[in-house]
C-alpha cells in the first residue's frame, strides 16, 4: 500500500482523510497545526456571529453528498421539515450542527493529525520528500488561506480590525467588503444600534452559493476545463467576486435610516476589513517554494491544474501531488467549500487507488 500525506488539517483535509479512510486507504499521515479541523473556520464563524452555514444540506464532511445534513436534523427532530427545505435548496444548517458534526466524524474516524508545519515539498524519484518525514507516493495539500486582506493605507490606523478577528462595535462602523462577511457586519453592527457605512467598489452580487450553481455540475464543469488559461482566468475572477444572498433577511436591515453607503472611509469611530484573504499562491510560502523550485506553469495567481485538482508536471504512473481548498479553484470554482473538498478528495482518491 503506498504512502499517503495529507499537509494541512483543516477542514479541506479533513474531508480527504474521511475520504481515503472510506475508499480503503488506511496509511494515511495528516500534517497540521491544530488538532481540530474546524479550529481556524470556527474562529472566523465566531468573529462575524455567523449563526447558520451558506451552503445547503451537502454542505458537510462526509465523502458523498447523501444523506446530509437535512437528513440528520430530520432524524434528530423526528420532523420532515428540513428534507423538505432540502429539496427547494434552502435547508441553511445552522453552525451548531455543523460543528456538532464534524466533533462527531472527528471522534469516529480515529483522527489524529502530526502537529508539525511542513514547510517544502520536494519531487523525488517516486514520490515527495516531505521536511524530514520522508517520501510519500501520494501528497495531497490543504494549506487553507494564505491569511486576511487588510488594506495598506489602514495597517496603521487603530480604528481597524479585520472582520474574522474578535472585535465589538463602535457607535459609528465603517465595513469595507461586499460579499459575505461584510453584508453579516452590517447586520451586526445594526443591530448593536451602531451606524453603518458600507465602502465598496463595485455592486454588491446576489447569489445563494459561493459560485453560480450551474458550476457545481459536470456539464458545466466540463466546459469550464475546455477554457484556454486566459479566458478561464477571467473567468474566475468574475466567478469568485464577493456576494451574498438574497432574500429580505439580507435586504431589510439595509433600509435602516443608519445605514449608508460611501465610496472611501470616513471619520467613523470603527474600520471592519470585511475584505476576505489573499488570493494567489505567492502568499503561501509552502505553494510559493512548489512553484518556484519546480517551474509549475500559473495564471493570474493560481497554479494551474488538472480537471482531477492533481499538478500535471508532478505527476505521473508513480506519484500524484494534488491541491485542495482555495488554492484548487482553478480545477473546481468552488474549490474553498466543502463541496469543493470533496471534489478534490474523489480525485485524489481515484489516484491513490489505481497506482
Amino acid at each position: 500500500m503506498p504512502r499517503v500525506a495529507i499537509v494541512g488539517g483543516g477542514l479541506a483535509g479533513f474531508v480527504a482523510y474521511l475520504t481515503l479512510r472510506r475508499g480503503g486507504v488506511e496509511d494515511v499521515t495528516v500534517f497540521s497545526t491544530e488538532a481540530d479541523p474546524a479550529a481556524a473556520w470556527r474562529r472566523r464563524a465566531a468573529a462575524i456571529r455567523q449563526t447558520h452555514m451558506r451552503s445547503e444540506s451537502d454542505g458537510h464532511c462526509l465523502p458523498t453528498s447523501f444523506p446530509g445534513l437535512a437528513v440528520r436534523e430530520a432524524r434528530r427532530r423526528r420532523s420532515l421539515t428540513p428534507l423538505a427545505a432540502s429539496v427547494c435548496n434552502r435547508y441553511h444548517p445552522t453552525v451548531e450542527s455543523f460543528v456538532g458534526h464534524v466533533e462527531e466524524q472527528r471522534a469516529a474516524s480515529g483522527w489524529q493529525p502530526v502537529l508539525e508545519r511542513i514547510e517544502r515539498v520536494r519531487a523525488v524519484d517516486g514520490g515527495f520528500e516531505l521536511d524530514s518525514h520522508g517520501t510519500f507516493e501520494h501528497v495531497l495539500l490543504a494549506t487553507g488561506p494564505p491569511g486576511p486582506v487588510l488594506p495598506e493605507e489602514l495597517r496603521s490606523d487603530n480604528r481597524a480590525v479585520h472582520a474574522y478577528e474578535p472585535h465589538e462595535y463602535a457607535e459609528s462602523v465603517c465595513v469595507l467588503g461586499a460579499g459575505l462577511a461584510a453584508a453579516t457586519e452590517w447586520r451586526n453592527a445594526l443591530a448593536a444600534g451602531s451606524r453603518v457605512i458600507s465602502v465598496r467598489r463595485r455592486e454588491p452580487v446576489r447569489r445563494p452559493l459561493n459560485v453560480p450553481r450551474e458550476y457545481l455540475t459536470r456539464r458545466r464543469l466540463s466546459g469550464f476545463h475546455r477554457l484556454g488559461r486566459e479566458e478561464r482566468a477571467r473567468l474566475l475572477k468574475e466567478l469568485l467576486a464577493p456576494s451574498f444572498p438574497p432574500g429580505s433577511e439580507w435586504d431589510e436591515p439595509l433600509a435602516s435610516d443608519r445605514f449608508t453607503v460611501e465610496s472611501r472611509v470616513n471619520g467613523a469611530d470603527q474600520v471592519i476589513c470585511a475584505t476576505g484573504f489573499l488570493h494567489g499562491f505567492r502568499h503561501d510560502p509552502l505553494l510559493a517554494r512548489l512553484v518556484a523550485v519546480h517551474d509549475l506553469a500559473t495564471a493570474n495567481g493560481w497554479i494551474e491544474l488538472s480537471p482531477d485538482s492533481t499538478v500535471p508536471a508532478l505527476t505521473d504512473e508513480s506519484r500524484t501531488l494534488a491541491v485542495a481548498g482555495v488554492a484548487a479553484q482553478w480545477a473546481y470554482p468552488a474549490a474553498d467549500t466543502l463541496m469543493g473538498a470533496r471534489y478534490a478528495a474523489h480525485g485524489f482518491l481515484r489516484r491513490c487507488r489505481t497506482r
